[in-house]
């Protein structure tokens, strides 16, 4: 895989702020250190990009719809240094609308995102799930996720994983203390939005030093607006026989199971992590 230039604020050593990206213009901004991602250094981690591109959605076209399903195409590497966010409306609607948003580098689209909004309506007397529970964020021990994985994103991550990790499956409980843009706060959505992509790093079934498997996608469904702060994960891995993968996890926040994360993985034996 070609490396990509590394044009990250803050890549040289210089001081950058303690923000995953900042603001150029209405619909510009460029990458700092903290967006790193894990597989080469001149890329973007997808999951502070998704949090950025469903966080413009959410600034550019207001809404009292809530997000129920966000899908992500990664079509190439995320490269570091300036980007433009694209936002348009596919299916208006006043109880369901389909949004479409995609961050370009030029001419050149590197994630193409879709969002279903749907109108809320009370339906707490129906209220259920078949989720299993997180114990509490503060039970989970306290790991280096810097240990495995590279990066300026994950090296931002603060959390911990229950003892019954295994190649795999994990229990994980993760956070950031960084917003998304410098100066400005995070939609509650896209806060929990931006730290979903880990999942396929928190589950690891093989040593990412000799075994190449990223996500080509991302997919979260929501039963309801999370709370903002910790990201909590039952992550299940799969390898199949022929160079296919998925990652699927179980999202919770501090109240509980809220939705699901699913992504497909590209599997090469004998490709690891720059």
């Amino acid at each position: 895989m070609p490396e990509a230039l590394n044009e990250h604020l803050g890549h040289d050593g210089a001081a950058c702020p303690d923000s995953y990206y900042v603001r150029t213009g209405p619909e510009t901004f460029i990458s700092t250190l903290h967006s790193q991602g894990a597989w080469q250094p001149g890329e973007q981690h997808l999951a502070p990009a998704a949090g950025l591109v469903l966080a413009e959605i959410e600034r550019r076209l207001p809404s009292d719809k809530l997000v129920s399903r966000i899908n992500f195409d990664i079509l190439g590497v995320i490269h570091s240094g300036e980007f433009t966010i694209d936002v348009n409306v596919i299916r208006p609607g006043r109880t369901i609308e389909l949004i479409e948003a995609s961050m370009r580098h030029g001419e050149r689209t590197s994630v193409h995102a879709r969002v279903w909004r749907l109108l809320p309506s009370d339906t707490t007397s129906v209220v259920g799930d078949e989720w299993q529970a997180l114990p509490e964020p503060e039970e989970a021990p306290a790991i280096p996720f810097t240990g495995r994985w590279g990066g300026g994103f994950i090296a931002s991550l603060d959390g911990g994983q229950f003892a019954d990790v295994r190649p795999g499956f994990a229990r994980s409980w993760i956070r950031s203390p960084f917003p998304l843009v410098d100066g400005e706060d995070d939609p509650a959505t896209a806060a929990f939005v931006k730290l979903v992509d880990t999942a396929n790093g928190l589950a690891v079934r093989e040593d990412p030093k000799t075994t190449f498997f990223p996500n080509v996608d991302l997919t979260i469904h929501l039963t309801r607006v999370p709370e903002p702060g910790w990201v909590g994960f039952e992550t299940k891995v799969a390898f199949g026989p022929t160079g296919i993968g998925e990652t699927t996890s179980v999202l919770s926040d501090v109240k509980g199971p809220i939705g699901t994360a699913a992504q497909s993985l590209t599997v090469r034996v004998g490709q690891g992590a720059k």
